[in-house]
């Protein structure tokens, strides 16, 4: 690869770590070589720092693997994801996940990057269905338009909801933000 390569979410192998494009900005000044400003992210640490490449500049590729997973369960302070075709049980650690955990429900297949044999992330679809296991019921003539109201749903996770969503109603959230997006009615099991 080359620095014509470049763009958000490429992955590249800098000092030996696995590094994710987060922002980049090619830059041609009137005098010299163009170069390319890079923000990246270092996929194992989560550090985010910059670089700059000279124009045509080589890039490895990085050598991580994306396996498409399916989440289990929590043990301790990690999370357990499993290949569904081997059956291989892998550990991903709780700080890599962070915040994100909030969506993550039984049988979810996420994407998880895997680093010389150990999972180093992993990415949440754009948006989770999960059910409502508690909420209040919304107070009669309250019809303010957009008012809302806490809900719990299955994960533990508290969004905010329209105020005509009831206890027991499956829902989409967006994963980004955590907002509530629309009920869903035909949920089988997922």
């Amino acid at each position: 690869m080359d620095t014509s390569d470049i763009r958000k979410g490429l992955k590249m192998m800098m000092d030996g770590q696995p590094y994710a494009v987060v922002d980049f900005q090619f830059v041609k000044p009137g005098k010299g070589q163009a170069f390319t400003r890079v923000k990246v992210r270092n996929m194992a640490t989560g550090a985010v720092l910059e670089r700059t490449f000279k124009s045509g500049e080589k890039l490895e590729p990085a050598d991580v693997e994306e396996r498409n997973l399916q989440y289990i369960y929590p043990e301790g302070t990690d999370y357990v994801f499993m290949d569904a075709a081997t059956g291989e049980q892998i550990p991903v650690a709780g700080e890599k996940i962070g915040d994100d955990s909030k969506w993550l429900s039984d049988g979810l297949i996420v994407p998880v990057t895997v680093f010389n044999g150990i999972a180093i992330g992993i990415s949440l679809p754009p948006h989770v269905t999960l059910q409502i296991v508690s909420s209040e019921p919304g107070v009669k003539g309250d019809t303010a338009s957009g008012a809302t109201k806490p809900a719990t749903v299955s994960t533990g996770a508290v969004v905010n909801v329209p105020l005509f969503v009831q206890e027991g109603e499956w829902i989409k959230i967006d994963t980004a933000d955590g907002k509530y997006l629309e009920r869903v009615n035909n949920v089988g099991k997922k």
